[in-house]
């Protein structure tokens, strides 16, 4: 059984943090003494509780073993270079590396339709990743930049002289990115690093009156965005689940999901899922894509975090800030690396909702020493408002169709807070 931390017990605080206004600790009799004594002892509170956490994300993850540490992807798409050094235009092009989605959508407003389409067809990894560029225009760059990839693939994958391993993985690659280039897939974000990100939208994002975005956990990457086992674990099998829902809820009000995982996440339960690491460098990409979609003139969705995914929500939301986030549901959360629902800055409600059967319950909520993420989103004491999950199962059922918790999502999305249970 994993274990558990015990409950903690508050200490007499004062403004400056210690036991006393000058930094002292007061002594059972009534007098000072030095600070060093009790806060050895704090120190060694701390390390045993943090060797608790270790234990019990071991216990419950089957150990360390379970998951390999991934180095993030982070910064501009390949091509930026030639992005930056492009003046046919006659003007500088926007940094695609310091330029905000707001000054983006100007560079663009300012630009013929010829024009745009030049940039997309020249850059297409650039313009497809460039938050605040016009919708349209993105899909248009990632199909171009999805195809160019395949080929690159392909190349590989019939090369006599490569060994073959590289030759299947190649072939494997190339299989990906023509599913990807399906008809009617809008794939609003693409980059080929690491194990590949990739962003789809699901419905009319341009005419949308009420618009969300699915945040996934760990095990998610460009093999796995929309596989077929675990379908409802995955950001399309989550996302056309809840545009479906929506659809049927009101099908005359127009919706938009969005599948993001524009982020490297964990790869099993080691390490990396345990700390922040890749959730800090995964969260500014989040909240330039929030700040796009304001910039273009998206209503401010609502995010759907889910397990680590969470976590990534939880920094990236109050860097996005109010006007870009709408309500904030946190499930299947091992936390959020904030201590109340508050400090998300959530332009809408936050929520919380986690089924029985759930196996991240028994991950400890507390933070210390880097690992762990946190208070709990479904405590009373967070601050969240509950949704029930009573027919969803395991960590993954969420969005099941049938599901309670799926019927109450479609309705924050919709903002119809009276019919969630």
């Amino acid at each position: 059984m994993p274990l558990r931390t015990p409950p903690r017990t508050a200490e007499p605080r004062t403004a400056d943090g210690a036991g006393t206004t000058d930094g002292t600790a007061a002594a059972a009799d009534g007098t000072k003494s030095t600070g060093a004594r009790p806060r050895s002892r704090r120190r060694r509170r701390r390390g045993i509780a943090a060797l608790a956490v270790a234990a019990a994300l071991v216990a419950g993850t089957g150990g360390w073993a379970a998951g390999s540490e991934q180095t993030a992807v982070t910064g501009p798409a390949p091509g930026a270079a030639a992005w930056r050094a492009d003046h046919t235009l006659g003007r500088p092009l926007p940094d695609p590396a310091t330029a905000t989605p707001t000054t983006v959508t100007r560079f663009f407003a300012g630009l013929t339709e010829a024009e745009q389409r030049r940039l997309a067809d020249h850059h297409p990894l650039t313009v497809g990743t460039l938050d605040g560029a016009p919708v349209q225009l993105r899909y248009r760059a990632n199909a171009r930049a999805l195809r160019a990839e395949r080929a690159r693939q392909d190349a590989r994958a019939n090369d006599p002289s490569r060994p073959a391993e590289d030759r299947a993985r190649a072939s494997a690659l190339a299989a990906r990115y023509t599913a990807l280039l399906s008809p009617g897939r809008q794939i609003l974000f693409f980059d080929p690093r690491g194990r590949g990100q990739v962003a789809e939208v699901y419905g009319d994002l341009e005419a949308a009156r009420h618009t969300a975005v699915v945040v996934p956990g760990s095990d998610i990457d460009l093999t796995t965005f929309d596989r077929e086992r675990d379908r409802y674990g995955t950001p399309t099998g989550m996302a056309v689940s809840l545009q479906a829902r929506l659809t049927a809820d009101a099908p005359h009000v127009p919706t938009a999901v969005i599948a993001w995982a524009g982020y490297t996440t964990p790869v099993g339960l080691g390490p990396d899922a345990a700390t922040g690491r890749l959730a800090e460098a995964g969260a500014p990409r989040l909240a330039r894509l929030l700040t796009g979609l304001a910039a273009t003139g998206a209503p401010a969705p609502a995010l759907l975090c889910h397990s680590y995914g969470s976590v990534v929500c939880g920094l990236a939301a109050p860097r996005a800030g109010r006007p870009a986030v709408g309500d904030v549901i946190l499930f299947g959360s091992p936390g959020t690396r904030t201590e109340r629902a508050a400090d998300l800055h959530a332009g809408g409600h936050v929520w919380a909702a986690r089924d029985a059967s759930d196996w991240i319950a028994d991950i400890p909520n507390v933070e210390l020493l880097g690992l762990g993420h946190g208070a709990d989103p479904t405590d009373p004491a967070f601050g969240a408002r509950r949704v029930a999950a009573d027919r969803a199962e395991g960590h993954t059922g969420y969005l099941v169709p049938g599901t309670d918790s799926l019927a109450g999502f479609a309705a924050i999305v919709l903002g119809r807070y009276a019919d969630v249970r």
